[in-house]
C-alpha cells in the first residue's frame, strides 16, 4: 500500500501539471510526511456550463480527494461579476450577482461527474461572495494595501493593453486582489488552477505571506491548446460542456486537432501514462473520446456514442484525408468557400443550403443559414462528394 501511495503522489505532482511553486520538491516532502492539505480551485460562473477545459482541474482535484486531502470547490459568485481579465485584451461585461448565482446553479451537479460531494471525505462547496460580499470598502482597501501597484501592473496582459493604448478598468486591476483574498479567507495550504491563472494564484501566495505569515503552494495545470496556442474545447460559441449529450461529446472530441491528443490523454483521462497509445490519430481519438464519455457518463453510453459516431461518419464513405483550410472567426462561410474555390459562387452556396446538401459533420446536422458566419471548427460534407475541414 505504501509504494502504491508513493506512485500516486508522483502522479499527482506530475500528470497534467505545468509547475509547482515554490517547488515540486518542497510539496513532495510535505506529502510524503503524511500531512493532509486543505486546497481549492476556483470556478467563476461567467457562464452556466463547466466545459472540458475545467475538466483538467476537476480531474486533478479528484486525485487530491482520493488521497484523503480536504478539497474545496470554490464558486466565484463575486469574482465572476468582474470577470477574470487573464488573456483578455478588452474588458468583460460586468454581471449582476443574480446572474452569477443563476449561472452557478448547476455547477455542483456538473462537477459531481468527477468529484464526490458525499460519503467519506466529501468535497466542500464554498462561494466567495460569503466573504467578499461582507467586506467594507475600507477593509478591502486595507487588504489591497498588502500588494503593490507594481506587482499587479507587471502582468503581461496588462502590459499588452498599455502598449496598445487600451484601458484597464480599476475593477479588473483589483480582480487579482479579490481572488488572492479567497486563499486568506479559506486559510488554504494549496491552490490548483490552469497555467493562465498563475499570476492570480501567485498574488494569493503573496497575500497569505503578508496577512497570515503562511506559505501557500501553487499548482498550475497544463492547458489544452493546439500548436498555435489556441485553447481547444472553449472556442467562442462552441465550448464543449462536460454535461453535453454523450453522442455530441464524442463527436466534438473527434474534431480535436491531432497534435492535441497526447495532452488530452494526459490531462483528461486516467489511462496510465506508460499506456497512452501511439496508434494512428483516428484510432487514438476514438479511444480518447470513449474514455472521456465513459468517465463523464458510463461505459454503456460511451459504447453507444462511439457506435453512433462510426455509423454516422465512418460508414458514409468519408475520406481519410480531408482538405484543411484556415479561416478567421466571423468570416461569412459562403464567401470563405467561394474565395477558397470550394464553391464557384454564392448562388451555388444558397442553392445547396436550401436543398439541405451542406452537412456539418461535427454537429451532425444540416446547415440551414445561408448567412452563417464561421465561429468554430467545421468539417463539412458539401453535396455527395466534397469534404472540407475549416479550422480557426
Amino acid at each position: 500500500m505504501h509504494s502504491e501511495n508513493t506512485d500516486k503522489i508522483s502522479e499527482l505532482l506530475t500528470r497534467g501539471v505545468d509547475k509547482i511553486y515554490p517547488s515540486k520538491e518542497d510539496l513532495e516532502k510535505v506529502l510524503r510526511s503524511g500531512k493532509k492539505l486543505r486546497l481549492y480551485q476556483g470556478f467563476d460562473p461567467t457562464g452556466d456550463k463547466l466545459h472540458i477545459g475545467h475538466m483538467v482541474g476537476l480531474k486533478k482535484l479528484a486525485e487530491w480527494q482520493a488521497l484523503g486531502h480536504h478539497v474545496i470547490f470554490l464558486i466565484g459568485d463575486y469574482t465572476a461579476r468582474i470577470g477574470d481579465p487573464s488573456g483578455k485584451l478588452s474588458s468583460r461585461k460586468v454581471l449582476t450577482h443574480k446572474e452569477t448565482l443563476a449561472n452557478a446553479k448547476n455547477y455542483q451537479h456538473q462537477a459531481s461527474k468527477i468529484l464526490k460531494f458525499d460519503g467519506d471525505n466529501p468535497v466542500q462547496v464554498l462561494f466567495n461572495g460569503d466573504w467578499l460580499g461582507k467586506l467594507s470598502a475600507l477593509e478591502f482597501l486595507e487588504i489591497a494595501g498588502n500588494l503593490t501597484y507594481s506587482q499587479v501592473i507587471e502582468r503581461d496582459m496588462f502590459q499588452e493593453r498599455l502598449k496598445r493604448g487600451q484601458d484597464i478598468a480599476t475593477s479588473e486591476f483589483l480582480y487579482p486582489v479579490m481572488q488572492a483574498y479567497d486563499s486568506v479567507a479559506m486559510d488554504v495550504d494549496l491552490e490548483v488552477g490552469g497555467r493562465d491563472q498563475m499570476f492570480n494564484m501567485m498574488m494569493g501566495r503573496k497575500l497569505m505571506k503578508q496577512i497570515l505569515k503562511k506559505e501557500k503552494f501553487v499548482m498550475t495545470t497544463k492547458l489544452l491548446e493546439d500548436s498555435q496556442g489556441v485553447k481547444i474545447g472553449k472556442t467562442e460559441g462552441n465550448a464543449i460542456a462536460i454535461d453535453d449529450k454523450p453522442e455530441n461529446l464524442f463527436g466534438k472530441i473527434m474534431a480535436f486537432p491531432d497534435e492535441t491528443i497526447s495532452q488530452c490523454f494526459e490531462s483528461l483521462t486516467s489511462i496510465p501514462m506508460g499506456e497512452i497509445p501511439n496508434k494512428n490519430p483516428l484510432e487514438n481519438k476514438k479511444l480518447l473520446a470513449f474514455e472521456i464519455v465513459k468517465d463523464l457518463n458510463n461505459i454503456n453510453q460511451a459504447k453507444k456514442a462511439q457506435e453512433v459516431w462510426e455509423n454516422t461518419f465512418q460508414k458514409k464513405e468519408i475520406p481519410d484525408e480531408i482538405e484543411e483550410i484556415k479561416a478567421k472567426t466571423g468570416e461569412l462561410l459562403s464567401e470563405f468557400l467561394v474565395k477558397n474555390k470550394i464553391l464557384s459562387s454564392k448562388s451555388e452556396w444558397r442553392r445547396l443550403v436550401l436543398e439541405n446538401a451542406v452537412h456539418d459533420l461535427i454537429q451532425d446536422k444540416n446547415i440551414t443559414d445561408v448567412n452563417l458566419k464561421i465561429s468554430q471548427n467545421l468539417t463539412l460534407k458539401i453535396g455527395k462528394k466534397r469534404f472540407v475541414k475549416i479550422l480557426i
